[in-house]
């Protein structure tokens, strides 16, 4: 066998095994779930200053967010009247917690769940709080930051024991109702 017949057989293995020390390493899902844990403690602690434009910082550009019984909204200048709209409300405030963080193999996706409370005073001046399950699906930014790519939630609300009435202050008042979307339609 010449030397240049056994080199062009070798060559591709070679070339193959340079590449594999240069593939990319695999995702460390611990290390990911805990710097999306560290970005959603900043978010919430954010949203509970209602500091408007480092609330909306958190959400991607291509945000999609998926109020219950709204219209979707989506891209960041919706997402800030949202928000804008939400901070607005008297006495308005969020706190949530993130039970669980699933990170995709690639190192690059996650999806969170979680419950929320909201507070706030109803247009007849009684106050209102709102229990609420979450999904919330994170995106690695090129520079290496997470950024929630989607929002959604809905009601945790229980119905009423048989016979027993709903107390005024116990009604839902969700956020994404037609006092919210039209207090944003007005800013829009």
């Amino acid at each position: 066998m010449s030397k240049r017949y056994l080199s062009a057989i070798l060559l591709p293995f070679a070339v193959l095994a340079g590449c594999k020390g240069m593939a990319t390493p695999a995702a460390d899902p611990v290390r990911e779930e805990a710097a999306i844990r560290a970005t959603d403690a900043r978010w919430l602690a954010a949203a509970q200053s209602h500091d408007l434009e480092n609330t909306v910082s958190y959400w991607s550009d291509d945000v999609y967010m998926l109020p219950p019984g709204g219209p979707a909204v989506v891209g960041k200048e919706a997402l800030r009247r949202y928000v804008a709209g939400a901070f607005a409300i008297p006495d308005f405030s969020i706190t949530w917690v993130t039970d669980h963080v699933w990170v995709a193999r690639s190192g690059d996706l996650a999806y969170a769940v979680g419950t929320d409370t909201i507070r706030m005073t109803s247009p007849e001046g009684k106050p209102v709080v709102e229990h609420n399950r979450a999904v919330a699906v994170w995106r690695k930014e090129p520079d290496g930051s997470w950024k929630c790519a989607v929002d959604i939630w809905n009601s945790e609300a229980s119905a009423p024991e048989s016979g027993a009435a709903t107390p005024p202050e116990a009604v839902s008042y969700p956020i994404n109702d037609a006092r919210l979307l039209g207090l944003i339609g007005k800013m829009s």
